[in-house]
């Protein structure tokens, strides 16, 4: 057996590996093994969880604070010495996180090939709103495989002087968890969300989906998105808001000032995934940060207002599901007015991120990186184009 390093050390990440590791579960050649990097304890394993999956090695890295160049050294030296005493085929790095560049230089550094799950998102700016294209560019460098999730994706690799040859079009494999979960139906698991539930089917009202979190929206940005969110919520008295709140507390403190109080809002903990894809199912509209919503909200054609000044999930704008907003109050209760008062619903089944088989593709790729069927440095990997 070969074995394929899977990392995850965030919530999303987990959730893009999933349907990976369930693809090679029964592999006769290769064996999925799933590496946590730490930081996030609970909440990996809970979205794992949700697909039969469990964490095969943590890393035992101790959590610190300060500037990044500590806990990525950190997580550098852990990964080495995890891959020391290891002899994976490849290790499979998603998107352009911390644990990614982290693991994606260990294993480099050991010659060990590495596959970029997610590569070639780009907004364009290297440095800003944060520093992930910085990684995923970073990654793009010392990858062995670029498994990327749209056309455009491929197509940012190619214009960075990558060879085609390394570049396979699979979808997201985002796509492939959302739909899985939405399979299942699974009953809501938080008492909030399911009390939630039965007042918007008893009163016939209709659900917005709220998702901040990410680190440069917090402080002033965060609480102007938060202000505007509890005036839509005013200005449509027949739309309910759930705000599963981050678990950093300066974030929790932010949503329950701005928004406590108000009958119509519920502001309640992380959910688990499957709980996430209910809500995601059901709602009438969504306004995020998240990367990954932006792409499974398609899914269930639910519009998806992008809280963020630049996305590199162009895709989803191009295709005419995300509008992207920024923080401004203004602009974000202008554009969910415009929605709801449209009662705006997309064309479901048409995802511009895939059509829920990616993890399909990512596993022939992963065959022919590996040597099965055929050598891949003279057998080059063809750019497949999703359904």
């Amino acid at each position: 057996m070969k074995e394929v390093v899977l990392l995850a050390g965030t919530r999303p990440e987990a959730v893009r590996i999933a349907p990976v590791a369930l693809a090679l579960g029964d592999h006769p050649v290769l064996r999925p093994v799933i590496v946590h990097s730490g930081p996030h304890i609970g909440l990996v394993e809970q979205a794992l969880s949700a697909f039969g999956l469990h964490v095969d090695v943590r890393l035992d890295v101790p959590r610190t604070t300060g500037y990044r160049t500590g806990p990525r050294a950190r997580l550098v030296a852990g990964f080495d010495r995890l891959l020391s005493g290891r002899d994976p085929a490849v290790v499979l790095v998603p998107g352009g996180t911390g644990t990614a560049l982290a693991g994606a230089l260990a294993a480099f550094w050991r010659g060990i090939p590495v596959a970029h799950l997610d590569a070639g998102p780009r907004g364009g700016d290297l440095v800003g709103p944060s520093p992930e294209e910085g990684a995923w560019q970073l990654i793009a460098r010392i990858a062995a495989l670029h498994l990327a999730p749209t056309d455009e994706d491929a197509a940012a690799l190619v214009r960075e002087g990558l060879a085609d040859r390394r570049i396979v079009v699979t979808g997201s494999t985002a796509v492939d968890a959302v739909q899985r979960m939405a399979a299942a139906d699974l009953p809501a698991r938080d008492p909030d969300l399911a009390a939630l539930e039965r007042v918007l089917d008893e009163r016939a009202e209709r659900l917005v989906l709220v998702t901040v979190h990410r680190r440069e929206s917090w402080g002033r940005p965060l609480t102007r998105v938060l202000h505007a969110v509890r005036a839509v919520a005013d200005r449509h008295p027949d739309v309910r808001v759930l705000l599963p709140a981050h678990p950093d507390p300066r974030v929790r403190a932010a949503a329950r000032a701005v928004l406590g109080g108000h009958e119509r809002i519920v502001v309640t903990g992380p959910l688990d995934y499957a709980d996430l894809v209910r809500a995601l199912r059901r709602s009438a509209l969504v306004l995020t940060d998240s990367g990954g919503i932006q792409e499974e909200a398609p899914t269930f054609g639910v519009p998806v207002l992008v809280l963020r000044d630049t996305t590199e999930r162009v895709s989803a704008v191009e295709a005419g599901g995300a509008w992207l907003v920024g923080t401004d109050p203004i602009r974000i209760l202008a554009e969910a007015g415009w929605v709801l008062g449209a009662r705006l619903r997309l064309p479901r089944g048409r995802n511009p991120f895939g059509d829920g088989r990616a993890a399909f593709r990512v596993l022939d790729a992963l065959e022919r990186l590996v040597g099965l069927p055929g050598d891949f440095s003279n057998a080059p990997l063809p750019v497949r184009i999703p359904c």
